[in-house]
């Protein structure tokens, strides 16, 4: 086998990396080298932001260290198994490729992700040592993200929180039967049992020390995680309950959610849900729900058919439609928590309703002026000088909304 080139490596393994869900540096510290002292900056200054095709931000250099992986995961294009094509970066070549890229104005951070190789403690040493080189002999002050491995040892997990400013560790499907048939080799308990020392971890770094000083920060950024969506047929109504729990036992900064797509030489036992990246983006939208709006996951898919989310409108709107009781909600009146419930409210334009109101009641173009999708809004609200009459009950409100359906063609 010829010897791949840099260039070689990092066509193969950036494309490799697309299968992990990941964001830009939000949430972390404020570090800047604009004092000329080191490095990089988390701040948004002079950075090339990018987005993939289905949405995804990726403004960081989001590598695999290697594709190659001793794992054989089902529903994984790098499982030990797969007939694809291997690389692995040394810690040299990262360190140098993410800083030339940051100097070069095309990043701000690193995402690192890797296949296992040899044994989980030397895969996540490796990573360590990559973000260990940039804090320390590069001074690089820029954003980390290292997708850390549940299975090495603490001290190294330890390490990877104290140099990057998120970790994330992946439970991969959001049931421990998924993962038992489909993952075999990982341990859901083992991952759950990591993912609660980082949050302790955390915890504990928010405490002053018997000094009085406050202890070193450790991944400022929080935890994350990833679940694969259809790859284990899991219903929606399944994933929202998993991600709720993840939520309240964690307190993680995000989940994720990765749309399972047929892959090469793909074991044919997997239960495909389709459209993958339809459904990937409604749960995005319900998960926006449940960690901004107040709703429960049930409530989201009580009207879903078989637990699966509506794909021709967002779940707000479909709640909305299978609770019509509720409606219409008199702006003047309700509270924030009904007000966060009308299709077309947003967090900040239901502030701004609060804040408006004080000053005398509002009309039908004052919530335009407020930034409110009206359009959407109308059948379910009463302002000043606006009721929807019977057009909240009729019963073609839904295909107001819906997309039209498309003529398909016979060629």
């Amino acid at each position: 086998m010829a010897k791949l080139t840099l260039k070689e490596k990092l066509a193969l393994l950036s494309d490799a990396a697309k299968y992990d869900a990941s964001c830009a540096s939000s949430g972390t510290t404020r570090r800047s080298s604009a004092d000329g002292t080191g490095l990089g900056s988390t701040e948004g200054s002079g950075i090339c932001h990018a987005y993939a095709p289905d949405g995804r931000c990726i403004s960081l250099l989001k590598i695999l260290m290697t594709n190659f992986c001793i794992y054989d995961c089902a529903y994984c294009i790098n499982r030990v198994s797969s007939n694809v094509a291997r690389a692995r970066f040394t810690v040299e070549e990262v360190v140098h490729l993410t800083t030339e890229f940051y100097r070069r104005n095309y990043i701000e951070g690193l995402f690192l992700s890797s296949g296992i190789i040899k044994s989980p403690d030397d895969t996540m040493a490796d990573m360590v040592r990559i973000a260990r080189s940039l804090r320390h002999d590069h001074h690089f002050r820029g954003y980390i993200h290292l997708k850390t491995i549940p299975d090495a040892d603490p001290a190294l997990i330890e390490e990877a929180g104290l140099l990057a400013d998120r970790l994330s560790m992946n439970i991969e499907l959001p049931t421990d039967a998924g993962i038992k048939t489909y993952a075999p080799e990982k341990n859901p308990h083992e991952i759950r049992r990591a993912m609660g020392r980082v949050e302790l971890r955390k915890q504990a770094a928010k405490e002053r020390t018997h000094t009085g000083r406050r202890a070193a920060k450790f991944a400022p950024a929080g935890q994350s995680t990833q679940l694969i969506v259809g790859a284990d047929g899991a219903n929606d109504a399944t994933i929202l309950q998993s991600s709720t729990r993840l939520y309240s036992s964690y307190k993680l900064k995000r989940v994720y959610y990765s749309a399972f797509s047929p892959i090469p030489d793909s074991t044919a036992a997997l239960p495909l849900i389709k459209p993958p990246l339809a459904r990937e983006h409604r749960l995005y939208q319900a998960d926006w729900l449940l960690r901004f709006y107040g709703y429960q996951a049930d409530e989201i898919t009580s009207a879903a058919d078989g637990g699966m989310l509506d794909l021709d409108i967002d779940p707000k709107l479909a709640w909305a439609l299978a609770n019509r009781h509720a409606f219409p909600v008199d702006i003047n009146r309700a509270g924030k928590d009904m007000l966060l419930r009308v299709p077309g409210f947003g967090v900040k334009s239901v502030g701004r309703i609060l804040s408006a109101r004080r000053n005398g009641a509002l009309g039908f173009g004052d919530l335009k002026r407020i930034g409110a999708l009206v359009n959407k809004a109308k059948p379910f609200i009463t302002t000043r000088d606006w009721s929807p009459g019977g057009l909240t009950d009729a019963a073609n409100l839904r295909a107001r909304f819906a997309p039209p359906p498309e003529q398909l063609s016979l060629l």
